[in-house]
């Protein structure tokens, strides 16, 4: 019982690690939530990545523009099992919008799309 507790508990925090890990800036932070394949939009640059993939290319949006704050402006769900924030970015007064959609299933949230829009 005190397990599943816990596990819960991580649960419903996986939307605060990952907004530290983009405030970090920490492409490997945030990868480890990352699901197997992820749709990357930068700035309308689309693409469908490997979790591995999809980890290089957020480490090179980071060097590019290094994170000043991110912050959860909007949280929602759709259904039980998709769950989806939007955030803001700041990257030395260049502002983008980020919105992360996750899968939630016993194991946690496993990001599966990551749109990024400069503002």
């Amino acid at each position: 019982m005190i397990f599943m507790g816990s596990s819960v508990w991580a649960q419903q925090d996986d939307p605060e690690e990952i907004a530290m890990s983009i405030k970090a800036g920490s492409s490997k932070d945030l990868a480890a939530f990352f699901d197997r394949n992820v749709e990357l939009s930068i700035n309308g640059n689309e693409g469908d990545y490997s979790k591995n993939q999809a980890e290089m290319v957020m480490r090179d949006f980071f060097k590019k523009f290094s994170p000043s704050d991110f912050d959860i402006v909007h949280r929602g769900t759709s259904g039980n099992q998709i769950e989806y924030f939007i955030g803001t970015y700041d990257s030395s007064g260049t502002i983008f919008r980020i919105l992360i959609k996750c899968k939630k299933d016993d194991k946690g949230c496993s990001i599966y799309s990551l749109d990024i829009t400069k503002e």
